[in-house]
């Protein structure tokens, strides 16, 4: 999150992308394209990473977000989408519905805690709940931090001897020593008077080989990733160089660093994603992601910007078991939606909740999802997938690449009852091994929706 100072977001509303076009962008792919998703927090939890991110809405000018959205991934190519998994009404406290900032989740003792800012001085509230998916719920009724117009951006390391750190701020440092109950402080919250001379905002801070890391957003605009090191979590910090270069490219930034199956990872966000429709400035990031390297003496190595083919794939996905149609690694034209189901006699009062759904929706002529690294094994005989019809279509799945081969192509009857949904099944030519498949959409406008899709395996092959 930059600055926010509200006659600065108007003069920022009228500037470019100076450089950058449609025509000559760079081809860069955030790893969320159905939703606006700036702020990255990733959290590792049961071999999954659960990434945790603010929400710029479709419509932003500025800064428009009102909750905070949730992703997983296994194999860091492929995201699942969950939907909102907390937002400002979760904090009866909060004044507006309008500062949904960057928060950052972390588990401790079979909870786990979305530490979550409020801008304007409303202070640093804590969200807790036993799932990583929620439901989060306020415990203490109250912001955790008051302190001052900088209270923004927090961040958690639990040290190795059970002492839990919370730093934050714009742009200045600060930390607090957290109690182990997660939602309370002892002591007095210190400014860090060691804080990198091109710190901005946003901080990260994270623990390996004995090296203590802050990461953050440096100093604006634009925004790159910067990080300093310590021998201790308290500092002092010495500033050791950038891990991501500022640029044009990025102008806001803030970090989100992991280590998942012996490789560590680095998240941001830029505006890619935007500028494929547009020249102009608004406030609608997207997160980036890349793998990061260390050297032999613990400094982290440099790259200029994120790469276009991103990270390898960790793992194969495996299609003989239900796959949810918003697991993807890239993605033209579709949304998602969020719907809770009831059955009964349509009085909601009295109906019965019969399932939360997230699924695809916006489907239109030509659109595609694409899921990466697919392994078909020994062979598929037949492919399903649950759909809702709204005017019908066809799904073609294709390997490879866009216009690769057709492997099944399922015909959606729209004769069947809009709102329900149905599955639809085809035969799948003889495909074997690894593999990314497309699923493009055929037909004229809204065609259906899309909520799962699940390989069957060839039986003969596979006995």
């Amino acid at each position: 999150m930059t600055n926010r100072i509200l006659s600065l977001l108007t003069i920022c509303l009228s500037i470019t992308f100076s450089g950058f076009t449609q025509t000559n962008m760079p081809a860069q792919r955030p790893i969320i394209q159905t939703e606006y998703t700036a702020d990255p927090a990733p959290m590792v939890h049961n071999d999954t990473v659960f990434l945790y991110t603010s929400h710029d809405e479709d419509d932003a000018m500025g800064f428009k977000m009102e909750n905070w959205l949730l992703y997983s991934s296994t194999d860091m190519v492929n995201w699942t989408g969950h939907g909102i998994v907390a937002s400002l009404d979760n904090f009866d406290w909060v004044p507006y519905d309008n500062g949904a900032w960057a928060v950052q989740c972390v588990k401790r003792n079979g909870k786990f805690y979305l530490y979550c800012p409020m801008p304007g001085g409303v202070g640093i509230g804590v969200l807790v709940a036993d799932s990583p998916y929620g439901l989060f719920k306020d415990p203490i009724g109250k912001p955790l931090i008051q302190n001052s117009n900088h209270d923004i951006d927090p961040t958690v390391l639990i040290d190795d001897d059970g002492q839990a750190y919370m730093y934050w701020g714009n742009p200045k440092v600060y930390y607090v020593k957290l109690n182990e109950d997660m939602i309370s402080y002892s002591g007095k919250i210190i400014q860090e008077p060691t804080t990198p001379e091109n710190y901005q905002e946003g901080p990260w801070v994270w623990k390996r080989n004995g090296h203590y890391y802050m990461a953050y957003a440096s100093t604006c605009c634009p925004e790159g990733i910067g990080y300093a090191m310590s021998s201790s979590p308290t500092g002092p910090w010495e500033y050791k160089g950038m891990i991501v270069d500022a640029s044009e490219l990025t102008r806001g930034n803030h970090p989100g660093i992991i280590e998942y199956k012996g490789k560590w990872y680095c998240f941001g966000h830029s505006y890619d994603l935007l500028k494929k429709t547009t020249p102009k400035f608004y406030e609608r990031r997207s997160v980036d992601m890349d793998e990061m390297m260390y050297n032999p003496d613990g400094t982290i190595q440099n790259r200029d910007y994120w790469s276009v083919e991103g990270p390898e794939q960790v793992e194969p996905l495996n299609p003989f078991k239900r796959v949810e149609a918003e697991t993807m690694s890239w993605s033209e034209g579709v949304k998602t939606r969020f719907e809770t189901e009831w059955e009964g006699d349509f009085d909601w009062a009295r109906g019965n909740k019969i399932a939360d759904r997230l699924f695809v929706t916006d489907i239109n002529h030509g659109d595609y999802i694409k899921v990466s690294g697919v392994d078909f094994s020994d062979g598929a005989e037949s492919v399903e997938v649950s759909v809702s019809p709204i005017y019908g279509g066809e799904i073609e799945i294709r390997v490879d690449k866009i216009d690769g081969p057709v492997i099944a192509t399922v015909d959606i009857n729209s004769a069947r009852k809009e709102g329900i949904w149905s599955s639809f099944t085809s035969t799948a030519s003889n495909i074997e091994g690894i593999h990314d498949v497309y699923f493009v959409f055929r037909g004229e406008k809204d065609l259906f929706y899309f909520d799962w899709w699940k390989f069957n395996r060839n039986e003969a092959s596979y006995n």
